[in-house]
């Protein structure tokens, strides 16, 4: 049984999913010189990572039998022409929600005590400068909130003194424009989905109060990014900590990632050992399962 990694970033998975994986089963990587429809051939698996999976490419895949995400979203497989060619999907829930959290607090904190400034500061023996600002005593506003990472975020803030808010996918527009209002740091913990895709626009950000933070480790779709460079230029957007990005992979020299108040991450909020390890876990479990005609674990379609 062959299993194609389709993913063009996170390859680390790899080996922690080779290591778990039951004899009779291979898995490799990718040729990503190649168009992906070309290696599919003789593929009976798929784990699609960031790699488009529509019809084209499930046509071009005659022995496919699963494609097992080896992540929480799923927003880039067509789970219709999945459907339509009887292929079972599955995804992989509660796998990094801490890692998450701990990077989207990373991102907090980085902003609140202004680390590249700080950095600077020590290259020119600045002793004591620049001025940050605590978290404790501020408020957080999740969007998203109540899901797996939101929550462990939630909680962690609210052990450091943070007053918390929270909307979800049943909140009103004033429930969101309240919290947009009240809120210091805006964290994005929603799946990119029709409704939430440029949810973060000119709307929400002329209401966001003046000097906010924003952290996105979501999608980068949530966020409007024209409306996003509009609120940073003008100052009502005091900052921002970005893990996901518009396009992935993103321009380095792209001018919005340059001032000190953007901080950015190369999408590995959710990479950590212990996060690939329980990715791994249920990858490799569900590989099992299906080679053993037994029920998959975490089927979406």
């Amino acid at each position: 049984m062959n299993v194609l990694y389709c993913g063009t970033g996170w390859l680390s998975v790899v080996d922690f999913i080779r290591e778990r994986l039951p004899s009779g089963v291979s898995i490799r990587a990718r040729d990503r010189t190649k168009p992906l429809r070309e290696e599919l051939g003789d593929i009976d698996i798929i784990l699609p990572s960031n790699a488009i999976i529509n019809a084209e490419i499930l046509a071009a895949a005659p022995r496919l039998s699963l494609i097992q995400q080896p992540a929480v979203g799923t927003e880039s497989i067509d789970l219709n022409a999945a459907k339509a060619h009887k292929i079972p999907v599955c995804n992989a829930p509660g796998s990094n929600e801490r890692s998450v959290a701990e990077a989207a607090l990373l991102l907090m904190l980085v902003l609140a005590r202004r680390l590249p400034e700080a950095r600077r500061a020590f290259r020119e023996s600045r002793i004591g400068e620049p001025l940050g600002v605590e978290l404790g005593g501020k408020t957080l506003g999740l969007i998203g909130g109540k899901g797996r990472s939101g929550s462990r975020l939630a909680a962690a803030a609210t052990g450091l003194g943070m007053r918390v808010l929270s909307v979800g996918s049943a909140s009103s527009r004033e429930d969101l424009f309240k919290l947009a209002e009240e809120s210091d740091f805006v964290s994005l913990h929603c799946p990119l989905t029709p409704a939430t895709r440029g949810l973060i626009g000119d709307e929400f950000l002329s209401r966001i109060k003046p000097g906010a933070m924003l952290i996105n480790c979501a999608r980068g779709g949530v966020v409007d990014r024209e409306a996003f460079a509009r609120a940073l230029a003008s100052g009502r957007l005091g900052g921002a900590g970005l893990d996901t990005y518009w396009e992935e992979p993103w321009s380095p020299s792209d001018p919005l990632f340059q001032p000190d108040n953007v901080i950015t991450l190369p999408h590995v909020a959710g990479s950590t050992r212990e996060s690939f390890s329980r990715i791994a876990d249920i990858v490799a479990d569900n590989i099992g399962r299906h080679r053993r005609g037994e029920p998959l674990l975490h089927r979406i379609a």
